[in-house]
């Protein structure tokens, strides 16, 4: 009921999951990423655990191959459970269950992996993979948000629309971008004004934030206020 990216941007190291179904708050249940590590997406009927301990065993180095089987030999509901995971050294694994719904499946390429299961076809995936290959000069959340459309456009979750999500981390354990469309007629749009909205102040304003480097982040108003209007300007400028 689900089809779902996991990606990793080569130019910043982001880790990112976009995912879309004809469910109730998806972005609560699927994406998982652990900054820096990998990612899990956990779909079908979801199993949260997966994403739970998978991340888990991804910051114990554990490849991801060896973390799928180790997840569904667990679980004996594994047959209608699907599992994609990536590791940070581009390695990926996935699992799809006998019991999943048709369309299921699951493809990768160099720095992604993509999964589905009651899809209306094998196209939502390659469609998704080809959108995702062909607008690298994208940034990063709206290369995925992109590739999304392209699966939706492809026909998407055989049932319809309601909810999506989009979810990045990059060095930090705090997600540099969190978004989740819980209920909509059409949750892709709205994810894409999300992420438009975005642009507007949270991600000139994040690198004021704490990090472990500098636990403090930036406090001073004048000094925030100044780099968010830099950093509007900038984006602006950039649009001409």
């Amino acid at each position: 009921m689900t089809w779902s990216i996991i990606a990793r941007d080569s130019a910043t190291g982001q880790f990112g999951i976009a995912v879309a179904t004809k469910f109730f708050a998806v972005g609560a249940r699927v994406p998982y990423i652990a900054a820096g590590i990998g990612g899990v997406a956990t779909q079908a009927l979801v199993n949260p655990y997966y994403g739970i301990d998978g991340l888990a065993l991804l910051r114990e180095g554990r490849e991801p191959r060896a973390i799928v089987e180790t997840l569904v030999a667990a679980d004996s509901g594994r047959e209608s459970r699907q599992l994609h995971v990536m590791d940070a050294k581009g390695r990926i694994a996935a699992f799809t269950g006998n019991e999943c719904v048709d369309w299921c499946g699951h493809i990768q390429g160099d720095g992604f992996s993509i999964a589905g299961n009651m899809l209306a076809g094998a196209a939502v995936l390659g469609d998704t993979a080809t959108a995702y290959l062909a607008n690298a000069n994208l940034p990063f959340a709206q290369r995925l948000i992109v590739a999304m459309k392209a699966g939706e456009a492809a026909g998407g979750d055989k049932r319809g629309k309601q909810s999506a999500a989009l979810l990045i981390h990059g060095e930090e354990e705090w997600s540099d971008l969190d978004l989740r469309v819980d209920d909509h007629a059409d949750p892709l749009a709205e994810l894409d004004r999300l992420e438009q909205v975005s642009r507007e102040r949270w991600v000139h304003f994040r690198s004021f934030l704490p990090t472990r480097s500098n636990p403090a982040g930036i406090t001073d108003r004048v000094t925030i206020d100044a780099g968010i209007e830099a950093g509007v300007q900038a984006a602006t400028a950039g649009k001409t």
